[in-house]
């Protein structure tokens, strides 16, 4: 739609943000270009939809999404500046991008190369990073709101924005929202949004960078979204294949990868952007040390782990066998006197053969009085409880004690000593078990952690140290560093302190030092050759100046703004000088003037002149006659002949007299002159004689002149 019929053109918003045209409008606001009057730059301003901005808790909700969007300070998403209401409309003042989506990129190059596609995706997924960091949720990734500068930087748009609508996937009626293309399965059947929701949408961009189509069509929304739900991604290298794309091959890792990102169970998928990125990285790596290649490895790692009906979540130990425990029976003992001594008594032959024995509880037996032994020693509560008797012998009673299971054939001595010293061994026994629960709880609880220690700035064998001394295991990363010394740690994943299983993996990112890539030689080389070594090294190119070149032919490159073999940051603009060829110079006619000015003024110009000289009885001498060429355009070094003129032909006038006057003419015409006859005698009858000439005989006249032959 034209921005001509926009009541909002031309208008300025709180005194400050001039609307100059309409870029685009979604299904809640539309996006126009305007200039910041204060500070006297483009900007972008999103303007809420006018039946949305009379909702107050839909603008409520608006302005708070803008806040925590313009809380993300990362350089692949679109900066937020400024918010406010006008016109009785929410507005957002965001940064105005100068180039084109994602989508028209797909639209023109898909398929891409894996190496191509993952390239445009890293800092999509690093935005989304930042943004699930952050506690935010895109909920709209698809390459629309993907732009990519003029300069090649990509920036996400619309961060925060998409959390405003209170249920994404489907309205109060059931009515399908948003783009279905790349909506997560949750979205369509229950839950809520979360970091995996963005990162299937992601995934599901990296299939149709890979591919050029979309894993799931439809007649409908309803048909795309019932496809997301039902049915698993296509692998991109089977659709590629499928397409009969030729040229590269999509190796099993990248087609891991996908699949780790858009598995339809949100338990399956890559927790965040973090973890996405990471892995990103990885196959990225892969790719390049072999574009070609497979990596079964890295693919293993990569392929999402499906929870199936009955599988434990976490490994059990096997229960341990129960113990045998005797059953109760009666008792047969004999006692020799005081002190006691206890025969073993014999258990029931049904007894042993028993695994595990129940033991019966009975009611505890009544207080008794404590009455004098026969030894004058007081009975102990224990000793009343005794199954055997005084005497030794069988009560023929069950234990009283339904807490302590009954062994019957051991029996234990009721001395002092014997008693303190299984006092003792009972006080060690406890112990042992409260030290052997105390040591089980503890790493239960702690114990089995770790904790992932400090290692940034050091160097990668004091951080592979620091991690085995913590029972930890490593993964080692390298990634270039402005600020870290190549060699040294820039950061680990997890970070310091973070809590850990001990065996756990941690993956250090070791530093490579500047990213610096060294300046190709450009010079004499095409412009487009210059282009893709220029991309080769990750530089970027500048502008591009076209100049005439007398010694280089059009296209060529004559001068780069950066020295051959100059180190050099990735992104480094690099401005190109490129020769438009000979510059062409207009070809001025100089007929009939001065041949030596003339000349003198084409070799001025650059061209080599070249002057021939003739007689020629209408143009003067000295004056150009005829110059070839003598129009357009020619270039320096050009051959430009011109013809100079020596005037007429000069005749010497014979001497005709009393020549008859035929033979009088033949003679001055055979001269090339053209004879006037005059009859200048008085007898009435003309004697047809020649009696002179005017001009007179002797003289010199151009050829071609006209004579006067007096005739008598």
């Amino acid at each position: 739609m034209s921005s001509t019929y926009d009541p909002l053109v031309g208008t300025v918003l709180d005194d400050r943000y001039e609307i100059l045209a309409k870029l685009a409008r979604g299904g809640m606001a539309t996006v126009y270009r305007a200039r910041d009057q204060r500070l006297t730059r483009t900007v972008a301003v999103k303007v809420m939809r006018t039946d949305l901005g009379e909702d107050d808790e839909f603008a409520a909700k608006f302005d708070r999404e803008a806040r925590a969007a313009a809380t993300l300070n990362h350089p692949a998403v679109v900066g937020v500046f400024d918010q406010g209401t006008a016109l009785g409309r929410p507005y957002i003042v965001m940064e105005f991008v100068e180039g084109e989506t994602l989508r028209r990129v797909i639209s023109r190059e898909a398929p891409l190369s894996p190496v191509d596609a993952l390239d445009l995706l890293e800092p999509i997924v690093s935005a989304l990073a930042c943004a699930h960091e952050s506690g935010l949720v895109h909920r709209d990734i698809k390459p629309e709101n993907v732009l990519i500068s003029t300069r090649g930087q990509v920036k996400v748009a619309d961060f925060g924005l998409a959390r405003l609508m209170t249920s994404p996937q489907m309205t109060a009626t059931g009515v399908l929202v948003g783009t279905a293309s790349y909506l997560p399965p949750e979205l369509v059947t229950h839950s809520r949004p979360d970091t995996r929701s963005d990162i299937y949408s992601a995934g599901i961009v990296a299939f149709e960078m890979l591919t050029g189509t979309k894993p799931h069509t439809g007649e409908n929304n309803y048909q795309i979204a019932y496809r997301h739900v039902n049915v698993d991604v296509t692998a991109p290298s089977e659709r590629f294949a499928a397409q009969g794309h030729k040229g590269w091959r999509i190796p099993d890792h990248v087609d891991a990868f996908v699949a780790a990102c858009t598995a339809r169970d949100p338990e399956n998928r890559l927790a965040d952007g973090r973890a996405m990125l990471r892995r990103l990285r990885e196959v990225r790596a892969a790719l390049l040390k072999d574009p070609q290649a497979d990596n079964p490895e890295l693919a293993r790692s990569l392929q999402p782990v499906v929870a199936r009906d009955g599988d434990l979540t976490q490994a059990i130990a096997p229960r341990p066998t129960p113990r045998p425990r005797p059953i109760a029976a009666a008792v047969g003992a004999t006692a020799s006197g005081h002190p006691r001594s206890h025969a073993s008594a014999q258990l029931p032959n049904h007894a042993s053969t028993a695994a595990t024995g129940v033991l019966t509880r009975h009611p505890a037996p009544a207080w008794e009085p404590v009455r004098p032994r026969p030894s004058g020693r007081v009975e102990s509560p224990l000793e009343r409880r005794s199954p055997v008797s005084p005497r030794g012998e069988d009560s023929g009673r069950q234990p009283r004690l339904s807490r302590t299971p009954v062994f019957p054939n051991v029996h234990l001595s009721h001395s002092p000593v014997h008693r303190r010293r299984r006092g003792i061994v009972a006080l060690v026994l406890v112990l042992l078990l409260t030290a052997g629960a105390g040591i089980g709880s503890w790493w239960w609880m702690s114990g089995r952690f770790t904790v992932v220690p400090t290692m940034v700035a050091a160097t990668e064998a004091e951080a592979l140290a620091a991690v085995a001394a913590n029972d930890l295991r490593a993964e080692t990363l390298t990634d270039y560093s402005e600020d870290v010394a190549a060699g040294m740690v820039v950061s680990t994943d997890p970070g310091a302190g973070s809590r850990l299983l001990r065996g756990d993996t941690v993956t250090i990112t070791v530093s490579q030092g500047p990213e610096r890539y060294g300046m190709p030689e450009v010079v004499g080389k095409g412009v487009d050759e210059a282009r893709s070594l220029l991309a080769a090294q990750n530089l970027l190119v500048g502008t591009v100046t076209e100049s005439w070149s007398e010694s280089v032919a059009a296209g060529i490159v004559t001068a780069a703004s950066q020295e051959v073999g100059a180190a050099l940051k990735r992104d480094t603009v690099v401005d190109l000088t490129v020769s438009k060829g000979p510059q062409p110079i207009d070809v001025a006619d100089h007929t009939g003037r001065d041949a030596a000015a003339a000349k003198k003024a084409l070799e001025d110009a650059g061209f080599d002149v070249s002057v021939t000289e003739e007689h020629n009885a209408s143009v003067g001498a000295g004056l150009v006659i005829s110059q070839t060429p003598n129009s357009g355009t020619g270039f320096r070094g050009d051959d430009i002949a011109i013809v100079k003129s020596l005037g007429p032909v000069m005749v010497e006038i014979p001497d005709v007299r009393y020549k008859s006057t035929d033979d009088a003419t033949q003679i001055l015409e055979d001269l090339g002159l053209k004879v006037d006859k005059r009859y200048v005698t008085d007898f009435p009858l003309a004697l047809e004689i020649a009696s002179g000439t005017e001009p007179g005989r002797g003289s010199s006249v151009a050829e071609g002149s006209t004579v006067v032959l007096l005739v008598s």
